[in-house]
């Protein structure tokens, strides 16, 4: 039985079905539940080739981090309006993939199970997209339930 539910979240609608499907988890278990965004910077690495002179990089950080703030706050919101309340944490890297940072943060949490949407994806838009549930299957170190999107 899980006690400890870790859920991956992004602006995707594939994400809100997971966030629900975590919450209602953690209720009906008396579960901790931990939301979880990943924002991955790797982009703004390329301010060294020319990007910088572009854009504003710093800015750009700070919106992304801003953005990633709000998308917590309205989880951790609906969480608390269901009665549960979570911890949330922000992860951010230049160097990490989405999933590497998501399956190293639930391990450091401990979780016992991680909850993430997919897209399901086939073909040549998984090719150009990736996935970062296919990729937590492979490498993550803990249970894993992914809720489709339709």
């Amino acid at each position: 039985m899980s006690k400890r539910i870790f859920v991956a979240i992004d602006s995707s609608p594939t994400a809100a079905k997971a966030l629900e499907e975590a919450i209602e988890l953690a209720k009906a278990l008396r579960a901790n539940l931990c939301i979880a965004h990943a924002s991955d910077e790797s982009s703004l690495m390329q301010h060294g080739m020319g990007l910088g002179s572009y854009i504003d990089v710093d800015k750009v950080k700070v919106e992304i981090q801003e953005a990633a703030n709000k998308l917590l706050d309205q989880a951790v919101a609906k969480a608390v309006g269901a009665g549960v309340q979570p911890e949330r944490l922000q992860i951010e890297s230049t160097e990490k993939r989405v999933a590497e940072m998501l399956a190293e943060a639930a391990k450091k949490w401990r979780a016992d199970l991680m909850v993430v949407g997919t897209h399901g994806r086939r073909g040549v838009q998984r090719l150009l997209v990736g996935s970062v549930a296919e990729n937590l299957v492979r490498i993550g170190g803990t249970s894993l339930l992914l809720v489709r999107g339709k």
